[in-house]
């Protein structure tokens, strides 16, 4: 279960947390672990967030001359959500239309996004963006959804040589990139060939599941703002 992100919270909101205690006799305000544990409904005071981990992979790194070949968004300790591009879309030339429809319906289950290099002047939120709008789909607006990045986390409070996802999980011990991308094999999904579209979908998952493990062991280090998307 999500901690509770306190600055999102109203003052009833923090008064009930602070004044009622857990069966050790902490507040909950700083017993959460005991609070979701014993109120897992939240007891009707709040929800806990929605949390997607989400990565896209594109044919470029430029919006208005690329298009996206798949995304991934998985739930925080659950499943994931994967959307790729098909070679029919890509050989008629609709390209990713469907694909930023989906991700808007899919951006309603989540109320903050965390993802490295994702929010805005980087690249996958304001890409997903611009393809919306070169698609004339209407995007989330400004206060819909949260966003975390741990690039900021990599930057900030880490001193590594590279601040690539990568790089934080290869200093944690965690697992990332199995699947590592060819340039044969971007070349052969634009295309439209349906093996190296499988294959990317396959890097895109590996990526959010690495975003999430590598979020689990940094995010003690700062705090959930209200940054939105």
């Amino acid at each position: 279960m999500s901690d509770i992100d306190i600055h999102r919270l109203t003052k009833d909101q923090l008064l009930w947390l602070g004044t009622h205690r857990c069966k050790h006799r902490h507040s909950y305000l700083h017993d959460q672990s005991c609070f979701w544990k014993e109120h897992p409904d939240g007891a009707g005071i709040f929800a806990p967030e929605r949390v997607g981990f989400i990565d896209i992979e594109a044919t470029n790194l430029n919006a208005d001359f690329g298009y996206i070949l798949s995304y991934c968004i998985k739930e925080e300790d659950g499943p994931i959500l994967e959307r790729c591009i098909t070679p029919e879309e890509i050989l008629t030339y609709t390209f990713d239309k469907r694909l930023i429809e989906q991700f808007v319906e899919d951006s309603q289950k989540f109320d903050r996004f965390i993802g490295h290099y994702i929010k805005d002047r980087r690249f996958d939120i304001p890409y997903l963006r611009t393809r919306a709008l070169a698609n004339g789909v209407d995007f989330p607006p400004y206060g819909n959804n949260f966003v975390t990045d741990t690039f900021d986390y990599s930057k900030g409070k880490l001193k590594l040589h590279r601040n690539r996802l990568e790089c934080m999980a290869d200093l944690l011990g965690v697992p990332s990139k199995q699947h590592r991308l060819k340039p044969s094999i971007w070349m052969r999904a634009q295309a439209g060939d349906k093996a190296s579209l499988d294959y990317i979908l396959t890097h895109n998952r590996e990526d959010v599941i690495t975003t999430e493990k590598v979020w689990k062991r940094v995010k003690k280090f700062g705090r959930m703002t209200k940054t939105s998307i």
